[in-house]
């Protein structure tokens, strides 16, 4: 979905403009590749089992690809309960129809997500007179894209998940949160689920920023653990 100039200082303002920056050839997905390091990961400790030792990613490659804020408050309060979340007891639909001033078709809906091509039809182009909370609207838009497609993927990949209310809807209050601690706890439980093989459906979805920071980081993309598990 185009990234419109009046939206950018959302963007930034949230921590996430240089993650929107990144074009598709960043993030395209050597689905072997991450195979064949899905086979070396250790779920006990979160990191893999190489012919050199173990390696990891860390905050640090998080931080330093992605422009991720690695420090502030957790990104928590958005993984249940959807029926009735989020404010005051109101349905989450109410909510979304708050913020977007409209809801999705009954075709795109599908439980508590949205097919993406409902927002990339609606909200593609910004008419060029839009005030203010339009533009807003245009830049939650965006970034319930950019989250659920991009940094907390799943085998849902073409839905957008509507747990991101709560943060889409105080966008100035983005920027306190730390984005790169959540996307590096949501990797290490896509890794853990399709590392599991008592797992039957292998079709988890690991965020497709993993592989780039496997191969981006430091040219070797790991950094090697000190042998110290973090509980």
């Amino acid at each position: 979905m185009p990234l419109h100039d009046r939206t950018i200082p959302y963007l930034e303002r949230a921590g996430l403009y240089h993650l929107a920056r990144l074009n598709s050839h960043w993030f395209w997905l050597d689905e072997p590749l991450v195979s064949a390091f899905i086979e070396r990961w250790r779920h006990e400790t979160h990191t893999f089992h190489m012919p050199f030792g173990e390696c990891t990613v860390t905050l640090q490659d998080v931080a330093f690809q992605l422009g991720l804020p690695v420090d502030g408050e957790a990104v928590s309060g958005c993984l249940g309960e959807f029926e009735t979340y989020i404010e005051g007891g109101r349905p989450a639909w109410e909510w979304f129809q708050d913020l977007f001033s409209e809801l999705p078709p009954p075709n795109k809906v599908k439980q508590m997500t949205v097919h993406f091509t409902w927002f990339h039809e609606r909200f593609s182009v910004l008419p060029p007179d839009a005030n203010e909370e339009t533009v807003r609207i245009y830049a939650r838009a965006y970034i319930m894209m950019l989250l659920s497609t991009q940094l907390f993927g799943d085998k849902s990949a073409n839905r957008v998940h509507i747990r991101w209310l709560p943060f889409v809807a105080n966008l100035d209050e983005m920027g306190r949160y730390s984005w790169g601690s959540a996307a590096l706890a949501w990797l290490y439980r896509c890794m853990c689920r399709v590392a599991n093989r008592n797992v039957t459906n292998h079709a988890m979805k690991v965020d497709s920023f993993f592989i780039n920071l496997v191969t981006h980081s430091n040219r070797g993309g790991l950094q090697q653990s000190n042998g110290t598990v973090h509980g």
